[in-house]
């Protein structure tokens, strides 16, 4: 008998500094799909991007007096999620995503298409 075929999860990580609250969430869920053998990817966009700026996540708690955003990050990386970062248009006179600092979790950059693919392609996706 064959073994079945491992899930893959795709979570849509859209919640970043305004919304504290929601932000350990999407990780929280990466490392429990994580535990139970599913491949997860966790796709930075929007203002979740900004999670990936070194400082930002250390910073960042969802709930007063818990772990900061950053523990969350560490455990789904922990457990094997990977981490994209959405390559987001350069500002003119800023510095191209590329060159920005961010926190080692990341794994790399993703494009919009990579991102419509992957929503194609995965047999679960979650937007959180």
């Amino acid at each position: 008998m064959s073994e079945p075929a491992q899930q893959r999860v795709l979570i849509l990580v859209t919640s970043g500094p305004s919304t504290p609250a929601r932000c350990a969430a999407p990780f929280h869920t990466a490392t429990l799909l994580a535990c139970l053998d599913a491949e997860v990817t966790l796709y930075l966009t929007g203002e979740a991007t900004e999670l990936a700026r070194p400082g930002v996540a250390e910073q960042l708690f969802a709930q007063e007096g818990g772990q900061p955003v950053i523990h969350f990050i560490r455990q789904a990386k922990q457990m094997g999620a990977r981490l994209l970062l959405c390559r987001k248009p350069p500002v003119p006179g800023q510095a191209m995503p590329e060159d920005q600092p961010l926190i080692p979790e990341v794994d790399e950059y993703g494009s919009g298409g990579e991102m419509a693919a992957m929503i194609l392609e995965y047999e679960r996706v979650l937007s959180l």
